[in-house]
């Protein structure tokens, strides 16, 4: 057992890399959920606890992504919206759903979520040699891909960075960083609505929570900066074997494997 100081040392360390591996990777439970877990929480609550914190990483990574988000309010309008009405449906889902179902399922969503990031994409069709114009189908597929996400970030969210990345590649001409401060904003919005639904459905962790909310807010906004000087190809592989290891981490914890 940790004495209540090194408890709250151990959660802000955790939530300042996890605060960076969320805002450039989109992969912060890679580091912070598995630890809750460690340290006792049981899957739901610490899912909760995690949900919860991570709201402190989009106070600090969207300042910090002002220059991406500039000129970009047009596709934002669109992506907030759908994604803030899917949290809200996850949110309510993770209170009626069954916790042992819960971390059944759970893994492979994130499995997927890291097969789809290292699958090459950008499907668009050129034309005039600037245009660039996304198949009607396409966008279809891409706003219910949102509203789905929006949907598991309420219900769970490890990964769910990872998997709105993936849906935003395929239909965003913008560079990796561009698109990566967008998930940034939109998740961020998710996650205080479904914080909002947790806290009128079951007791926060607030011991838990305030030392890795700390952490998650240094780090969210330390990894925006990061970003820009990275390669985004390095980020993605990094991103897809990060998620094929939560997800290979969670089956074998699920399933006894």
């Amino acid at each position: 057992m940790f004495t209540f100081g090194e408890l709250i040392v151990i959660l802000v360390v955790v939530g300042i890399v996890a605060g960076i591996v969320s805002t450039a990777a989109g992969l912060a439970s890679l580091v912070s959920y598995p630890v809750l877990l460690a340290l006792g929480l049981p899957p739901v609550t610490a899912n909760v606890t995690n949900t919860v914190g991570l709201v402190f990483t989009s106070f600090g990574a969207v300042p910090a992504s002002r220059r991406e988000l500039r000129g970009h309010g047009q596709e934002l309008k669109t992506l907030i919206p759908l994604t803030l009405v899917g949290s809200i449906v996850g949110a309510i889902l993770l209170f009626i759903i069954p916790a042992a179902t819960f971390a059944k399922v759970v893994p492979f969503f994130i499995l997927i979520a890291g097969i789809l990031v290292l699958i090459p994409r950008h499907i668009h069709i050129k034309q005039s040699g600037e245009i660039v114009v996304t198949p009607k189908w396409m966008t279809a597929l891409a706003w219910l891909g949102i509203f789905l996400v929006g949907a598991y970030t309420g219900y769970f969210g490890a990964a769910g960075g990872v998997l709105m990345l993936s849906i935003l590649s395929f239909t965003s001409a913008a560079p990796f960083v561009v698109y990566n401060a967008q998930k940034n904003l939109a998740l961020g919005l998710a996650n205080i609505v479904s914080a909002v639904v947790y806290g009128l459905q079951t007791p926060i962790q607030w011991r838990y929570v305030l030392p890795l909310g700390i952490g998650f807010l240094i780090g969210g906004s330390l990894g925006p900066r990061i970003v820009r000087h990275l390669p985004a190809r390095l980020l993605k592989i990094v991103i897809g074997i990060g998620a094929l290891g939560l997800a290979a981490s969670l089956f074998k914890s699920a399933y006894g494997l």
